[in-house]
């Protein structure tokens, strides 16, 4: 038998994917915490909050 068998492949690849989960969960963490971009999420958090002006119909 080859070394590569089901259980050897499935193992690799929930190692893999968990890594890659972590990897882009950190990056992402790291762009929405980085302080230069503070007042940017500060002002996105209130438009909802704001009142429209226009018409919707």
């Amino acid at each position: 038998m080859s070394g590569l068998d089901y259980e050897t492949v499935a193992r690799f690849a929930q190692q893999a994917g968990t890594l890659y989960f972590g990897a882009i969960f950190f990056a992402g963490l790291t762009y929405a915490l980085w302080p230069s971009r503070r007042e940017t999420f500060r002002r996105m958090s209130q438009l909802p909050l704001e009142d429209d002006h226009d018409e919707h119909v």
